[in-house]
């Protein structure tokens, strides 16, 4: 664990939304962290597709991004096996 500066807008961005999301400040700031994340591994997908596989990233173990990368890179290469 470490210390993340952020600007003074952001926090209260943070701030904002983690009342509106009934979530602390830690906790609202660590879900647009994994949401973004996700949204630069699989870009294509929607919001709420994004936020699935948030979910089943969750079920499975937490968010390891070296196992999601090795996930996608092998469903990468079983796709290009079926083409």
């Amino acid at each position: 664990m470490g210390i993340v500066k952020i600007s003074d807008l952001m926090h209260e961005n943070l701030r904002v939304a983690s009342n509106a999301m009934s979530r602390s400040i830690n906790a609202q700031a660590e879900y647009w962290l994994k949401l973004g994340m996700m949204a630069e591994l699989y870009p294509h997908l929607s919001h709420q597709q994004l936020v699935r596989q948030l979910i089943k990233s969750e079920i499975h173990n937490g968010m390891d991004i070296q196992r999601i990368v090795a996930d996608t890179v092998s469903d990468d290469a079983a796709q290009e096996q079926v083409l």
